[in-house]
């Protein structure tokens, strides 16, 4: 068996060796990177693997028998661009299971960042090669910020409109994804990932109030208010559209997408948001 994982010296693709080489032996693991002299310390195989020079991918991918495609950042164009390279890339190379890390209802949720993942879902499957798609939700580290803020300012101000969302541990979504790429059963599967819980940023609020001992609330603001705050708290400007757009799709309830999927994969419970929160306060 021989398992590639794309940007492995990433903050998730760092975590999901991790767990992998917990797994299986580590020759049995590759790390496709775009800059191999910083993944020394992988313990695995490392290929030079750059989403921005297509020619450098077959070779990257050769041999696999799994392929995790983790999907990267950037303006949607860019996004889109970088991940049909990889496709295009995994069917010259022969791979036989195409894996991604895509988003939550990729397929019908209207968050902006569906525009990249729904696309790359479906030249997967125009491939014919076996997929398993691991539809994340919401990262509880997307949040850190939000806990200082609401350290600092005593509230969490948002125009979320009290929806809710189900996020989970990177952590949890490594595990989750060592799981899969290193057992059978999951050609032509898709998990939504997150917690069995969903919560909204009253709850948020709650949850730091009880680990800090501080008053905490949660304020309502208009879309043109979080706009505004936001980038006054110095987030850069194409993150700012990002996350209001994540506010607005809360309010929706496109997010409130609670499933057991990670934690039959992870076999136990999922970090929670009190247990999240508790270590981000101390």
């Amino acid at each position: 068996m021989t398992i590639v994982v794309t940007g492995a010296t990433g903050q998730l693709g760092r975590l999901i060796v991790k767990h992998l080489l917990e797994r299986v032996p580590s020759s049995e693991v590759v790390g496709s990177v775009r800059t191999p002299e910083q993944a020394g310390d992988l313990g695995i195989e490392v290929r030079h693997g750059d989403f921005d020079r297509p020619e450098t991918l077959p070779a990257a991918f050769a041999g696999a028998d799994k392929l995790l495609i983790i999907s990267t950042a950037g303006e949607d164009s860019v996004r889109l661009r970088q991940h049909t390279a990889a496709v295009d890339a995994a069917k010259a190379a022969g791979v036989k299971h195409i894996l991604y890390t895509s988003l939550t209802a990729a397929d019908t949720n209207g968050i902006s960042l569906a525009n990249t993942h729904r696309p790359t879902e479906e030249a997967i499957k125009a491939t014919g090669i076996p997929f398993t798609f691991l539809r994340n939700n919401w990262y509880f580290e997307n949040d850190l910020g939000t806990v200082a803020g609401a350290l600092a300012t005593g509230s969490i101000a948002n125009s979320s409109q009290g929806g809710r969302f189900a996020p989970a541990a990177r952590e949890d979504y490594a595990r989750a994804a060592a799981v899969v790429l290193t057992t059978e059963g999951h050609e032509n599967a898709i998990y939504e990932l997150g917690g069995p819980v969903s919560y909204s940023y009253a709850d948020w609020a709650a949850a730091i109030a009880e680990a800090s001992g501080k008053e905490i609330t949660y304020q309502e603001i208009t879309p043109e208010q979080a706009t505004a705050g936001l980038a006054a708290a110095g987030v850069p400007e194409h993150m700012v559209g990002l996350i209001v757009d994540f506010y607005a799709t809360l309010a929706r309830g496109e997010m409130d997408l609670p499933r057991e999927d990670l934690r039959k994969l992870i076999g136990r419970d999922p970090v929670s948001l009190k247990e999240f929160v508790a270590s981000a306060v101390h």
